[in-house]
């Protein structure tokens, strides 16, 4: 009886590591950047005022559902707008900088150029996070 619990918590164990795994790969794709460090975050606005690039931020957790629902309309926005750059910041990694933004909310959308912000966009509105992100590429 002893082994069928140890390998019934073992089974479980591994299911939610496959499925921290696959939620986590979900919030980042071709074009979006996945930060959960402090240095990533750093070396991608760097290259992105060295390169004039308008910043897009998804401060994001995996185990939400909003979250998740709207990262592939953000992977999608990311592929139709090459010119600017799509990080998704997982909350959970990157605690010290959820805190500097004081991110209430997730998902939250931060608009950047050269550090500053442009817009934000809090909660999973795709129709609203489409019409900010064609005005924001408008202005670049």
């Amino acid at each position: 009886m002893t082994a069928i619990v140890n390998n019934l918590v073992l089974l479980q164990f591994c299911t939610q590591n496959v499925i921290v795994k696959s939620t986590t790969a979900e919030l980042a794709g071709d074009n979006v950047h996945l930060i959960t460090t402090m240095e990533k975050w750093e070396e991608k606005n760097s290259e992105a005022s060295k390169e004039g690039k308008i910043v897009a931020v998804n401060f994001s957790t995996t185990w939400s559902n909003p979250c998740r629902e709207i990262a592939p309309a953000y992977s999608e926005l990311a592929d139709k707008y090459p010119s600017i750059l799509f990080l998704t910041v997982d909350v959970d990694k990157l605690a010290e900088l959820s805190t500097k933004w004081d991110i209430k909310a997730t998902p939250s959308f931060f608009f950047l150029r050269d550090g500053r912000q442009l817009d934000t966009l809090v909660g999973s509105n795709k129709a609203e996070l489409q019409k900010k992100m064609t005005a924001i590429a408008e202005s670049n």
